[in-house]
């Protein structure tokens, strides 16, 4: 039986389904299901307690791991590792443990955007396999998606 996840997301700003995402390996799920965060603010906290399970060396992205087995990756903008970590700064490192709410990864909306790089940020579970339905809730928005 499969179970329904529920999580806040780990970044403020609009939530909008991958679908919405001009990025054919987000928008078509090929990663996992969640949302993506338009317009985010520029920290990324952990929506869980868990495990840093990856950390890009740019400092663009980071995978976690829950405590109960959640997957999640999360990418600040798209196309952003061309930025060669200007602009981010990661407070963790790969495998530190973490808890929920502790900032994880700051990012400078503005430096992004003049680069020209859209700062939409998926927040993807990549073990969605394992859920009937996923939702990803911020200040009264949600965005569930189902198998």
């Amino acid at each position: 039986m499969l179970k329904e996840l529920h999580l806040e997301s780990p970044v403020a700003g609009k939530l909008i389904p991958l679908s919405e995402v001009n990025d054919p390996v987000f928008s078509s799920g090929m990663m996992g299901r969640g949302c993506a965060v338009r317009e985010p603010g520029g920290i990324i906290t952990a929506p869980f307690d868990g495990t840093v399970s990856a950390l890009t060396d740019t400092k663009h992205a980071i995978g976690l791991h829950s405590d109960d087995g959640v997957d999640i990756l999360i990418h600040i903008g798209l196309d952003t590792v061309n930025l060669g970590g200007k602009g981010f700064t990661a407070f963790v490192s790969q495998g530190d443990k973490i808890s929920k709410g502790q900032k994880l990864i700051g990012f400078d909306v503005s430096l992004i955007k003049d680069a020209g790089y859209d700062i939409t940020t998926p927040v993807v579970v990549t073990n969605a396999a394992d859920y009937s339905s996923i939702t990803i809730t911020y200040e009264g928005q949600s965005i569930t998606s189902k198998v």
